[in-house]
């Protein structure tokens, strides 16, 4: 099957039975979701859902956050995986947000990436999400779904060139979804140990169904 055709496939089955996947995270103002998803890198957003509500009562703007101390931060975090580097990223991108930006989070990736703890992927998930642009960030969930499906090469071996041959092929009006379409796929159905195969609606055009399990 042709790369075009298997991306086509892919597109018009998740635009029928998912059209308008979206973030797990809970969130309700784009810092909420920059705290959360700095927090979610190597945790479940399930843990991070538990731990932000706290977080944000105590801290409900990046002014609050700013004049924290880490160990302050760090006791509502202690229960996220690496509290004490994420601690110091929390306020040290909040002072950044305040002192660079007024408090505003921005849309550009490479702004978003001047703050502590905001790599591309992070960056990427606030352009997309928060601003609906089209920024494909590539977690293990996408970056191991989207080879498996077969959207990208087997030799595609960095987040960064999973992300460019995404960004090929999928309309731009569909990136922002699509990110989470791979996400969620790969969190229900699609995981890393035992794919449930069986379950998958994606088998009759799936690289990795038809080379090891069909």
């Amino acid at each position: 099957m042709q790369k075009k055709e298997r991306f086509e496939k892919f597109i018009n089955y998740f635009k029928e039975h998912s059209p308008n996947a979206e973030t797990e995270l809970h969130y309700s103002n784009p810092y909420e979701l920059l705290v959360a998803v700095i927090l979610s890198a190597q945790c479940t957003d399930k843990r991070v859902n538990i731990t932000t509500p706290s977080l944000f009562q105590r801290f409900p703007s990046p002014y609050e956050l700013a004049k924290a101390s880490v160990e302050e931060v760090f006791d509502y975090i202690k229960s996220i995986s690496f509290p004490n580097n994420k601690a110091k990223h929390l306020v040290g991108m909040a002072n950044i947000l305040i002192g660079e930006f007024k408090g505003e989070v921005p849309s550009d990736v490479e702004d978003l990436q001047k703050m502590p703890g905001v790599g591309r992927k992070t960056a990427n998930v606030i352009s997309s999400v928060i601003f609906n642009q089209p920024a494909m960030a590539v977690d293990t969930h996408v970056f191991r779904v989207s080879k498996r499906i077969g959207l990208v090469t087997q030799t595609a071996n960095t987040p960064l060139a999973v992300e460019k041959q995404l960004m090929k092929y999928i309309p731009s009006e569909y990136v922002h979804v699509a990110h989470h379409w791979l996400i969620l796929h790969g969190r229900y159905i699609c995981v890393a140990r035992s794919p449930k195969c069986g379950e998958c609606p994606l088998t009759s055009f799936c690289w990795y169904y038809g080379k090891y399990v069909k």
